[in-house]
């Protein structure tokens, strides 16, 4: 079977994603590798100098943007940063960032509600593309305007075309955002926790995991967290039917924020 193969020779583990999704995603691989066959695009990744490295990008498709679904970003700024103003410094972990859309939106919230110096942000994925796409912080000017409407939706307090430079045709981000982010490749299915992290957001990604491998991820979450930390989801994700729903309370259930309730 590929995955198991995949995880044999690179320890890269897809083996509790979901079947429906990751056929989806094996059979764009095989158009796009030109194979007929899962066994053809089997060997051309396990003998192939760059066969895996090509699969990756189609078994971790990223899809995401700035300031997604605004009204979490506006939930955040409202009912988690005036709980966050009390510490005196933060930790907190964008997992599974992809592109980096998401960690450059965090870290434009908490400048803007003067969070940003006190905080190191961990921004993680597993594929080594997609983190450096982050790290370089240059997105298409054409989405632009969709990002600037999601920023003012957010509660955005500035000027979203503050934030960015167009260049290098596209838009590059300050480098400044991303003085206290790191960027480290990891597996949610494999590897282990950022310890006492104030605030952990995973957002459409436990949608491709079955249950086994989101019940490990929230695991991970309620360990990594502080005593009384904030989990953000995805919209479509839920915490209420996992092993670890009594572990957390809803902090703004529409929104999916959550606040850690056993230590």
């Amino acid at each position: 079977m590929l995955v198991e193969a995949v995880y044999l020779k690179y320890n890269y583990d897809f083996r509790d994603y979901t079947g429906a999704s990751q056929k989806r995603r094996v059979l764009v691989a095989m158009r796009e590798m030109e194979c007929d066959t899962v066994s053809e695009l089997q060997s051309k990744v396990l003998h192939e100098p760059n066969g895996f490295a090509q699969l990756l990008q189609y078994l971790t498709i990223p899809v995401t943007e700035m300031f997604r679904d605004p009204e979490y970003f506006m939930a955040i700024r409202e009912q988690v940063v005036p709980l966050l103003k009390t510490y005196p410094s933060l930790k907190i972990w964008i997992a599974g960032c992809s592109t980096g859309e998401e960690v450059y939106s965090m870290a434009i919230l908490l400048k803007e509600e003067g969070l940003l110096e006190r905080s190191i942000i961990y921004a993680t994925d597993i594929n080594p593309e997609s983190l450096e796409a982050a790290r370089r912080g240059v997105f298409p000017l054409e989405r632009m305007r969709l990002y600037t409407e999601n920023y003012q939706k957010a509660g955005g307090k500035a000027a979203f075309s503050d934030y960015y430079t167009a260049a290098y045709g596209g838009a590059l981000f300050d480098r400044e955002l991303m003085e206290n982010v790191t960027f480290a490749d990891h597996s949610l299915a494999t590897d282990s926790v950022f310890s006492e992290t104030h605030f952990v957001s995973c957002r459409n990604v436990l949608i491709y995991f079955n249950r086994r491998l989101q019940d490990r991820v929230f695991g991970l979450f309620h360990e990594s967290l502080c005593h009384r930390g904030f989990l953000g989801l995805g919209s479509k994700e839920s915490i209420d039917f996992s092993s670890y729903a009594e572990r957390f309370e809803p902090l703004a259930r529409r929104e999916r924020l959550f606040r850690k309730v056993i230590a």
